[in-house]
């Protein structure tokens, strides 16, 4: 789990400041006004990625552990040989779709504005280092956070223009509760495998 995290965050971060600076290097004669155009399409193009790699990495966590209660409350002692039904991943997809649109406006405010102001450029290449990073992550077999990648890409992204571009302050409180994630996680876990054991 804390690998996941390490190698989500480095690989984020360097990504995102890599594609960011490529793009500044590339476009540097462009006139702003048609790189603002050309970069608003852009970043449409570069959400649906990240959207679609979204459900290839957090997705399968989801199905994984549906799957596994949906074949234990069949009796079953195990799942192999067993194939996910299509209406499981489109309940995951759907959820998953919900979720995002509820919770999504306070998470890009933090990440997106108070964390670091970003322009339209500096948002299609967090995007794009996002997905790349979840890209590669996904076809390795490695599970890592997309909340992780990205928000560490968007920080990557920030810091081309000057690293005081981050706020600190909201990267610190974002950690601290990455951190105590874990325990928490943990503890609500084992408390609700003793209820279940106790009802059935």
């Amino acid at each position: 789990m804390l690998y996941g995290l390490v190698l989500s965050l480095a690989m984020g971060f360097t990504f995102g400041w890599g594609i960011c600076k490529l793009i500044t290097i590339v476009c540097q004669n462009l006139e702003r006004r048609l790189a603002n155009r050309f970069f608003a399409g852009a970043q449409i193009a570069g959400a649906a990625a990240m959207s679609f790699m979204h459900g290839a990495q957090d997705g399968q966590k989801f199905i994984g552990v549906l799957f596994l209660g949906l074949a234990f409350s069949n009796g079953m002692n195990s799942v192999e040989g067993m194939e996910i039904p299509v209406w499981l991943m489109l309940l995951c997809s759907l959820v998953m779709g919900l979720g995002t649109s509820v919770g999504g406006e306070k998470i890009i405010k933090s990440v997106g504005m108070d964390m670091v102001k970003l322009e339209r450029y500096q948002g299609f290449s967090a995007d794009l280092a996002g997905a790349a990073c979840l890209l590669i992550s996904s076809l390795f077999g490695i599970p890592v956070s997309t909340t992780h990648t990205k928000t560490s890409a968007i920080m990557g992204a920030g810091a081309v223009k000057r690293i005081s571009a981050i706020n600190f302050s909201v990267v610190k409180e974002m950690m601290l509760t990455w951190v105590f994630t874990f325990p928490g996680c943990g503890i609500i876990s084992f408390v609700m495998a003793k209820i279940f054991m106790l009802l059935f």
